[in-house]
């Protein structure tokens, strides 16, 4: 059935595939990775205060921010809009999710993996789904060419000078060789060296052996220069002409979930070198945005918090009390949404659903209030703070309406079921200590015989009776 026709919430039609994109990941419970304009209500000052980093970015500055927000309340989606706006800004983008295999500091190559997640997913304006390394590369050669036939010099000699500014960073000396191993395949027509170019810059090589082979550098990117390649790389994206690089690391509770605390302690304190550098404006044309959920950033025990130097640089405002904000510290609250705003993400859900047609709404203006009321009355306020759960619900409600013809919506609405949004990442978390002792458990209960039954009976009391009070010889 239809309702009233009111101004439509996007102004344009909607194409069907954008459309069967957005409602496909929404279904799903996932961010959409096309139209997102078309539902993006609320968190205004959030939006500003990030398009500020940006211009500051693009003007030769660094920035960080920690994008802090409870379980499903719209973090990944917050800063998937931030990247739309970044790449319209002109700036290179890059960005991954944290993942058991994929940290900011390791050893085993979790870090080089991270990195080469980063590269898949690189975009650009003209790039925008990943995969436009070898386009920039082309578009650097392509000003350096330019510039050498404007000033009559031969190209090499311009991209040669265009990236000595690069050898006094760490690591540049072997970048600028990669970029000029580029260039030599571009004007001989080799496209294996051209591959293989690009595939350093991507940090896909995993030994120095097979990187001097292919382009005559000692060097790969490893764990250890994660962050120093990332610095590199922003220098190089101005110089082909964009402004700046934006790395965007969601999921950075998998730090927070880490067990060992030697692992967890070095990867604060990468975090800690990326909020110093970025603070102090070290990092030229380089900006972070880190999602994390406030357990992430306030537990003493696991989270930033447990680390002094990070405690003091993301403590918040002490006088942004009482309904007062300040959107300037690199600590950046999800504000949560207001009624107001939910009731607009409704409208425009079925705005979308509709494929930008007013006259093709599945319910009226009604069916929105009573939605909202029953879910009200079923999780609380949480229907509005953490809305993932309520958004799926409401679109599945709509696909039964849409495929059910003259269905009436009141029972539907009545019927729908919610549960309040939890993070089944955080339960439970094992305690450090409590951990090894269980590994050394499950180490002599692999034993078979009576030492190890002698083993596992001393530690139950000894962690029975921590002061041994009862301890004989």
């Amino acid at each position: 059935m239809t309702s009233s026709t009111p101004a439509s919430p996007a102004g344009t039609t909607i194409r069907p595939r954008e459309r069967d994109a957005i409602l496909q990941a929404l279904r799903a419970g996932v961010v959409p990775r096309v139209g997102q304009q078309h539902v993006q209500v609320g968190r205004a000052d959030e939006v500003k205060a990030l398009l500020t980093d940006i211009d500051r970015i693009a003007d030769g500055g660094s920035a960080i921010r920690l994008a802090i927000g409870e379980y499903g309340s719209g973090k990944t989606f917050f800063l998937h809009l931030v990247r739309s706006i970044a790449m319209e800004r002109k700036l290179v983008t890059v960005h991954a999710d944290l993942a058991p295999d994929r940290r900011l500091h390791a050893t085993g190559g979790q870090a080089r993996s991270l990195y080469a997640e980063l590269m898949r997913n690189i975009a650009t304006r003209a790039k925008p789904d990943g995969g436009a390394m070898g386009s920039i590369v082309e578009r650097f050669i392509t000003a350096a060419l330019t510039e050498a036939r404007e000033s009559g010099t031969t190209p090499d000699a311009v991209i040669r000078g265009r990236l000595t500014s690069l050898s006094e960073l760490t690591g540049g000396y072997d970048f600028a060789e990669v970029i000029g191993a580029y260039w030599r395949g571009h004007d001989t027509g080799n496209e294996q060296l051209k591959s293989d170019a690009v595939r350093w810059l991507r940090g896909e090589f995993s030994t120095r052996t097979d990187a001097r082979a292919a382009l005559g550098v000692r060097t790969i990117v490893d764990d250890a220069t994660f962050y120093d390649q990332l610095k590199l790389l922003a220098r190089f994206v101005v110089m082909a002409g964009f402004s700046g690089l934006l790395v965007s690391l969601d999921e950075m509770v998998n730090l927070y979930k880490l067990a060992n605390t030697q692992a967890r302690n070095a990867n604060y304190e990468q975090i800690l070198r990326i909020l110093n550098d970025s603070l102090q404006g070290t990092a030229a044309h380089l900006g972070f945005v880190l999602g994390g959920t406030p357990d992430f950033l306030l537990d003493t025990r696991r989270g930033l918090y447990s680390y002094a130097a990070l405690q003091s640089r993301l403590a918040e405002n002490t006088y942004a009390t009482n309904g007062l904000v300040d959107h300037s510290g690199p600590v950046l609250r999800l504000a949560n949404l207001s009624p107001e705003d939910f009731y607009l993400l409704l409208t425009r859900l079925r705005h979308v659903f509709a494929g930008g047609d007013p006259t093709s709404y599945l319910v009226p203006d009604d069916a929105l209030t009573a939605f909202m009321t029953h879910c009200s009355s079923r999780i609380g306020d949480a229907y509005f703070r953490t809305p993932r759960t309520t958004i799926k619900e409401f679109v599945n409600l709509l696909a039964v309406l849409e495929q059910n013809p003259g269905t009436d919506w009141a029972p539907l609405v009545g019927a729908v079921n919610l549960v309040t949004e939890s993070n089944p990442d955080l339960a439970p978390l094992p305690d450090d200590d409590g951990a090894a002792q269980a590994g050394a458990n499950a180490g002599f209960a692999g034993q078979a015989g009576p030492e190890a039954e002698s083993h596992a009976a001393g530690l139950a009391s000894a962690s029975d009776d921590d002061d041994l009070a009862t301890f004989k010889l």
